[in-house]
């Protein structure tokens, strides 16, 4: 059986139809609505506007439309909306309900308010067009960021290097490299050494260790010779070193100085370093 819709598209239908509008004049949605001052006509339109939204929504819903055709559709449908933005602001100027305030939301078939991008929304189909559902995607949350005690957790010694050593790999790489930097480096100063003979250059002499000290050397410089663990070099110090007795002169020089200048007044003082200086002190 073939469906109301189906029915109402066929030529008997039409021409029916056509013979009840006959005589009538159709009035038609005026192109601005700031050119209709009547209430009850800008609810009209209103209507009229909400009717053919409702029936490009139920257009929409099919994907098998194809994507041109379906773009298209939703174009339309969001220049309906709108219009039924001005003709509701115009109802309100009229002295009509506030529709923007008290309407309800856009809703899709799920419950949810559609969903749009700057005032350009999308319906049915139109969500799952190629670089449509991209823009809707929510962005993957970021990792947590750790707090500074979770960071803490995993430093131990070996965070710092302390044992690098304990695998027994690195030391024994470590060494062998040693040597033959070593090894480079004494060859390379046998052959500037022999370039240097071979200008004619002199052998520059050998440093010498100033810190050896010979068994036949005296103490003459006031030094205290320094002996070291056995087996070790022989210091001496190069400064005069004061000897305990002369330590605790001056020791008893500077308590008794201190004394005086606690205890002793100005003029006994003065009479003292007079006394010094006659006796030459």
């Amino acid at each position: 059986m073939a469906r109301n819709a189906e029915k109402a598209m066929t030529a008997l239908a039409r021409f029916r139809q056509a013979q009840l509008e006959e005589g009538k004049v159709k009035e038609r949605r005026p192109f601005l609505a700031s050119e209709c001052n009547e209430l009850p006509k800008a609810e009209k339109w209103r209507r009229q506007i909400i009717g053919e939204i409702s029936k490009k929504v139920a257009q929409i819903q099919n994907a098998g439309l194809g994507e041109f055709r379906i773009r298209d559709l939703n174009d339309e449908i969001n220049k309906l909306l709108r219009e039924k933005g001005h003709w509701e602001f115009r109802i309100k100027e009229l002295g009509g309900p506030d529709y923007a305030r008290i309407g309800p939301k856009m809703l899709d078939h799920e419950g949810k308010e559609v969903p749009g991008n700057r005032g350009y929304k999308y319906f049915g189909a139109a969500k799952d067009l190629p670089g449509v559902r991209e823009l809707f995607e929510k962005e993957p949350l970021p990792p947590p960021r750790k707090t500074r005690a979770e960071l803490m957790k995993a430093i131990d010694a070996e965070y710092y290097g302390y044992r690098d050593e304990d695998d027994g790999i690195l030391e024994p790489l470590e060494q062998e490299h040693e040597k033959k930097v070593i090894a480079e480096a004494v060859e390379k100063w046998k052959m500037e050494r022999e370039a240097r003979l071979a200008r004619g250059e002199e052998e520059e002499e050998e440093e010498v260790n100033i810190y050896a000290v010979n068994d036949d050397e005296s103490d003459e410089e006031g030094g205290k010779e320094k002996e070291g663990e056995e087996g070790q070099q022989k210091f001496i110090a190069h400064v005069p070193v004061p000897s305990q007795q002369e330590i605790e002169e001056a020791l008893v020089r500077r308590k008794k100085m201190e004394l005086l200048q606690k205890y002793a007044s100005e003029t006994l003082m003065a009479q003292s370093e007079e006394a010094k200086t006659l006796l030459g002190l």
